[in-house]
């Protein structure tokens, strides 16, 4: 087999086990937010997406996965530390990218809720609306930062701990040379 084509493999195997742990997460959470609350899954799924919308699920979908992409391919090069620095790099980049992601929607539903006081006159009449409207932006905007700082955080710590957990592993493994410590 030639190297590209066994690349080729290697990669293929590390996204299938990527959305593997993906969607096993998912069903994880899923059940958890079901059996613990009133909602069941399907409402919880329809809640989570009217309040988070499509393009932040997306966008902290895609660098969630791509974190865990990272994170698999540091496991598969764990003997090659030249190999698999630029994978524990690229897994940090994208787990801080959710933290960004998280805060950047947090800006955006404060400005928004801000933005329609600016669009609406405050009457008696108009209050009721004007509040809705402003719970729908700040709770996203809260939400996001809820969901999306804790679990960059527990990215970065699923990377950094087993990067150095496969690294000391590694390192014990080195072959012993009688004599050479005496």
């Amino acid at each position: 087999m030639a190297t590209g084509e066994a690349t080729g493999l290697s990669l293929f195997g590390t996204a299938s086990r990527t959305a593997s742990y993906l969607l096993g997460a998912g069903v994880i959470a899923l059940a958890v937010a079901s059996g613990t609350g009133t909602m069941d899954a399907q409402d919880f799924a329809q809640w989570a997406q009217d309040v988070f919308g499509p393009t932040f699920t997306v966008l902290y979908l895609g660098l969630v996965a791509t974190t865990l992409f990272c994170w698999v391919r540091l496991g598969q090069l764990r003997n090659d530390a030249n190999r698999a620095g630029p994978w524990l790099e690229s897994g940090m980049h994208a787990a801080s990218g959710v933290a960004t992601l998280a805060l950047t929607y947090t800006l955006l539903g404060i400005s928004l809720g801000i933005g329609s006081l600016a669009d609406q006159p405050l009457t008696t009449e108009t209050i009721q609306t004007v509040i809705q409207g402003l719970t729908s932006h700040f709770s996203m905007a809260f939400m996001t930062t809820v969901v999306g700082l804790p679990s960059a955080a527990a990215l970065r710590a699923l990377l950094l701990i087993s990067h150095a957990n496969w690294s000391a592993s590694a390192s014990n493994s080195l072959p012993y040379y009688p004599g050479e410590n005496a």
